[in-house]
C-alpha cells in the first residue's frame, strides 16, 4: 500500500476502534432520550387542549373499532406513560412494545403516509427492543439486585 492510502486506512481503522469502545449504556441513553422526547411532546400536546385533541380523535385520526375518546385516552396514556418507563429504563421493553404497536396503528390507518418519520422512531427504538436500557436504566438495577442478567454489556454481534 502506498503512504496515503496505508495512513488514511490506519486512521479510518482508530476511527472505527475509537467507536467501538462506546459503551453500549451511552448509545441506550441516547435512544432512551430520543423515545421520550417524541412521545413525551407528543403526549403534552394532546393534553395542552384536551378539547381539540378529541375533535382531531374524532374527525381526523378514527381508529378502527375504538370510540374517539377511549383512542385518545389511550394513546395520550401510552405517550406520556411509556416514554416516562423507558426514559427512567424500568420495563423498557414492554413499554417499547407498546410504543410500537402505538406506532403500527398510526401508520396502518391515520398516516400511512408518515413513514419516514416512523421508520427513525422505529430505528432507535428497535435498538432498546433488542439489547435492553443498557446498564444506566431501573431494568439494569433490578437485574443486578435480583441476580439475573438481563441487560447486554455491548451491542455488536454475539
Amino acid at each position: 500500500m502506498n503512504e496515503p492510502s496505508a495512513w488514511l486506512s490506519n486512521a479510518l481503522m482508530r476511527g472505527i476502534g475509537l467507536l467501538e469502545r462506546i459503551p453500549y449504556a451511552a448509545i441506550a441513553l441516547v435512544a432512551r432520550v430520543a423515545t421520550f422526547s417524541v412521545f413525551m411532546r407528543s403526549g403534552l400536546v394532546k393534553l395542552s387542549d384536551w378539547n381539540a385533541t378529541l375533535l382531531l380523535f374524532q374527525n381526523e385520526y378514527r381508529v378502527p373499532l375504538l370510540p374517539p375518546h377511549l383512542a385518545a385516552y389511550m394513546a395520550a396514556s401510552l405517550e406520556l406513560g411509556c416514554s416516562s418507563l423507558i426514559l427512567l429504563g424500568f420495563a423498557t421493553r414492554l413499554s417499547v412494545l407498546a410504543l410500537l404497536g402505538m406506532i403500527a396503528v398510526i401508520q396502518t390507518f391515520v398516516y400511512p403516509s408518515a413513514w419516514p418519520d416512523h421508520i427513525q422512531w422505529v430505528g432507535f427504538m428497535f435498538i432498546l427492543l433488542a439489547r435492553g436500557p443498557g446498564a444506566v436504566s431501573v431494568d439494569a438495577l433490578i437485574a443486578r439486585h435480583s441476580g439475573h442478567r438481563l441487560v447486554p454489556l455491548h451491542l455488536g454481534p454475539r
